[in-house]
């Protein structure tokens, strides 16, 4: 029996590699004789350099960048297998979890770090990234990003702006002759799986902003903010970008991609898939087994299970998802490729127990799994004969 395993991974517990590892580890224990293919994936957000680099056989580098709120940081970035191809996920850079609770505060944080894992990517002649932008602190509209990369974002004094969101209502110059010229002859693809636009009720800040800290208030302040930012910028670039769907992901940094490179948004789950050969792998498996830290209604509307469902239907290969919850709506799920769905939980657990012993339940769980699976094949032998 040959099985491939592509999970994302279990946010804050165990990463999508270890996933993998923790899925071959119960399948062995029923199918001690299977083929286990295990592709770790991604959507753009945390895992997304790991998942690539390790399924092309890549390198991760790593690097100091200003963070979110202005400090120096460590992140990293990857090389893939191809050594053509970058990929940078600005959570890495640019994320929420970076920032403490008690300083969440989008009117200050700054994408200037994601800016420079994209310089580091061009310094090394790389022709092609690929960007996630899942789990961001910032709502800048990729100002900072741009900043990094040689663009000038001036007040009325003649004052190059402050970082943050905020202070994109001051803009009053926009100078790009010194933005990086390699950038022209880059191909830039954005993982990116939300629609929204960059500003208004369904845009960046009313959205996202407050999971990152902002009031009421501040969510008025920032759109407003972003407006004005959008509205300067088109004028130099000739882009109309604010009602692009995407544009508003990542507090905006997706309209600063699409204002300051060429850059294509794509979702992330299928180029994560394109990149690692998910479609050849797949078509001689007799199962996939994919999982992820919680499904619910949202996995539906085409997060990384239902991303590699859907692959895998087209060969008619079932697909099992394994989570380490199961949310309201999550029989969604059934609907989109996917046809069975377990919890890695055997019992009354809380969160925390739950996360520390992630490796450990998901092995249990794939184990449980491949027990009915096993129960499926007998039904299907005594139906057949």
């Amino acid at each position: 029996m040959r099985i491939v395993v592509a999970p994302d991974s279990y946010k804050g517990s165990v990463s999508a590699v270890g996933t993998a590892n923790a899925m071959e580890k119960g399948i062995k224990a029923v199918f001690p004789d299977a083929e286990v293919i295990k592709v770790p994936i991604a959507d753009g957000g945390e895992g997304t350099v790991e998942a690539l680099v390790t399924a092309t056989a890549g390198q991760v580098i790593h690097q100091d960048v200003v963070g979110p709120l202005g400090d120096t940081i460590q992140s990293y970035w990857g090389i893939l297998g191809d050594g053509k191809t970058a990929v940078i996920e600005m959570a890495s850079a640019s994320g929420l979890p970076l920032v403490p609770n008690d300083k969440k505060d989008p009117r200050i944080t700054t994408t200037y770090g994601t800016g420079q894992l994209i310089q580091a990517a061009l310094a090394k002649g790389l022709k092609k990234i690929i960007i996630g932008i899942g789990g961001s602190a910032t709502n800048d509209g990729g100002c900072g990003m741009a900043q990094a990369l040689g663009g000038k974002f001036l007040d009325a004094d003649g004052q190059e702006l402050p970082y943050g969101g905020a202070a994109l209502a001051k803009l009053d110059r926009v100078d790009l002759s010194g933005l990086d010229v390699r950038l022209k002859d880059t191909v830039i693809i954005v993982a990116c799986d939300v629609d929204n636009p960059l500003c208004g009720a369904k845009g960046a800040t009313a959205v996202y902003g407050p999971q990152k800290g902002a009031t009421p208030e501040m969510v008025q302040e920032l759109d407003a903010a972003l407006k004005h930012f959008a509205s300067k910028v088109s004028k130099v670039t000739g882009k109309e970008i604010a009602e692009c769907p995407g544009a508003g992901a990542a507090g905006g940094l997706g309209a600063g991609l699409l204002f300051f490179t060429n850059a294509t948004l794509r979702p992330g789950v299928e180029i994560v898939l394109e990149t690692t050969g998910f479609d050849s792998l797949v078509q001689s498996a007799q199962l996939v087994i994919t999982g992820e830290g919680r499904t619910d209604f949202q996995t539906a509307f085409g997060k990384a299970p239902v991303g590699v469902a859907r692959l895998a239907e087209k060969y008619n290969v079932p697909t099992l998802c394994l989570s380490g919850g199961l949310g309201q709506g999550y029989e969604d799920v059934l609907q989109h490729g996917i046809d069975g769905v377990m919890s890695t939980v055997p019992g009354p657990m809380n969160l925390e127990e739950c996360m520390e012993r992630g490796a450990e339940l998901i092995e249990l769980g794939t184990k449980r799994l491949c027990h009915v699976v096993k129960v499926g094949i007998k039904i299907s032998g005594m139906v057949n004969s």
